[in-house]
């Protein structure tokens, strides 16, 4: 990587805020291109030390996610740290007798299996911080990336000819386009006067890390219920015990009540309220919450600057999508972009990122709209639709055929792909 002792002014094709996991992949992608850019974040992450207790912040990787990382070069330091395959997934919806009790069987379980589509898992649960330290590994090989962290960014400038980018020690950066990878809350997205279409969740998320009974489990599941999902991710084994990653939707009321418990307390109302398929809990290590909320940008680029990941998008994690849509993202904006920067055309035009926003708004428009029907069809008691739901399930349980498209979707390997998000 380039030396970080800069002059006091210095140009860039590309200037990225945010060295997460959206912003990191897409410098690497750029970087490997040769297109010159510049990386910014208040902080880098901790060091990975393999005896450490699992984070709270977890993601499932699709496969497309498996082959962007891949084919940028960070997969092989992520799986040299830890990472936990997942080959199945049932879905269903609690059902109770009029006592209250839940029914034992379940007519309207539907069981997703990677060997019924010929792979060898759907997917990965991985630490966001193993993902973000592969990537930021990858990025410190390539010469044309330059990575400025910890910074401080005193100003950001999108009203002259070109983005400008003050840090607080007054060195100033300027380039052809600035991106916005600097997650929901973007700084970038407001400097551009780009607005949000926003929808509040009732529901809230609490994530919790346990320690389990069992071993490393190669399923993950998600019961719906009246007030929220309970869904269970297996995590990798470390020093021969076991952990998963809780995650439970609720009105927020209730995950106040949840904060508030005793360790003790919160394992055992885990205990008896989630799924039977809930392995042993020996201990809680951790826990949060945080609130649910859908938001759109209304255009993906404003005045030489775009966005790419939460700052454009964030949506509801039901089936932990998020991550998936912001590399794609990545995939297809630095597709579009190294094109464009091999053709001679300037990065920051309305034509070229046009490209962009035109490949990506439908997909995450598309990925957005099924997450909200879910959310809505599993929310409500409302007789005929709890009828109706369940019917679909069993049904779809049943279908292999239409289990084969879910499965095929919700990994990426069906409909358009971006160059970096199919195999080499």
């Amino acid at each position: 990587m380039g030396s970080q002792a800069m002059v006091k002014s210095e140009n860039f094709d590309v200037l990225v805020v945010g060295a997460g996991m959206v912003g990191a992949a897409i410098a690497c992608a750029l970087g490997l291109k040769g297109v010159r850019v510049a990386v910014f974040d208040r902080a880098l992450p901790a060091s990975f030390e393999p005896d450490q207790l699992p984070d709270l912040r977890v993601s499932a990787l699709s496969y497309a996610s498996e082959q962007i990382l891949k084919n940028l070069g960070a997969w092989q330091y992520m799986e040299a740290m830890r990472m936990c395959p997942y080959r199945r997934m049932a879905v269903w919806e609690k059902l109770h007798f009029p006592s209250g009790r839940e029914l034992d069987k379940r007519p309207n379980q539907t069981v997703f299996d990677a060997a019924d589509i010929r792979q060898e898992q759907l997917g990965f649960i991985v630490e966001n911080r193993v993902t973000q330290l592969g990537l930021l590994k990858r990025l410190d090989e390539l010469k044309s990336v330059t990575l400025l962290a910890p910074a401080t960014i005193k100003s950001l400038n999108l009203k002259g000819s070109k983005p400008e980018i003050t840090l607080e020690d007054d060195r100033l950066f300027t380039a052809d386009l600035l991106i916005g990878a600097d997650g929901a809350q973007s700084r970038v997205r407001d400097q551009a006067n780009i607005r949000l279409d926003t929808r509040e969740y009732e529901q809230q998320c609490l994530v919790a890390t346990v320690e389990v009974e069992g071993g490393m489990q190669d399923i993950t599941w998600q019961a719906f219920t009246r007030t929220g999902p309970e869904a269970f991710l297996p995590l990798p084994d470390i020093d021969g015990k076991s952990y998963a990653s809780i995650v439970w939707y609720n009105l927020p009321e209730n995950v106040q009540k949840l904060m508030k418990l005793s360790d003790s307390e919160f394992l055992e109302e885990l205990s008896t309220t989630f799924p039977k398929e809930l392995p042993p809990l020996v201990k809680l290590h951790e826990r949060g919450f945080f609130p649910l909320a859908r938001r759109h940008a209304m255009n993906y680029f404003a005045n030489g600057a775009v966005l790419a990941g939460d700052s454009a998008h964030t949506i509801n994690p039901l089936a932990g999508q998020g991550v998936n849509l912001g590399f794609q993202d990545v995939a297809w904006l630095a597709e579009i972009l190294t094109d464009a920067h091999e053709a001679g055309e300037s990065l920051g035009s309305s034509e070229v990122l046009q490209r962009y926003e035109k490949a990506r708004r439908r997909d995450n428009q598309l990925m957005m709209s099924t997450m909200d029907a879910f959310y809505h069809a599993f929310s409500n008691d409302n007789a005929p639709l709890k009828v109706l739901r369940n019917v679909a399930l069993g049904i779809a349980g049943k279908s292999t055929p239409a289990v084969k498209e879910v499965m095929k979707y919700a990994m990426g390997i069906s409909g358009r792909q971006a160059k970096l998000a199919k195999a080499s």
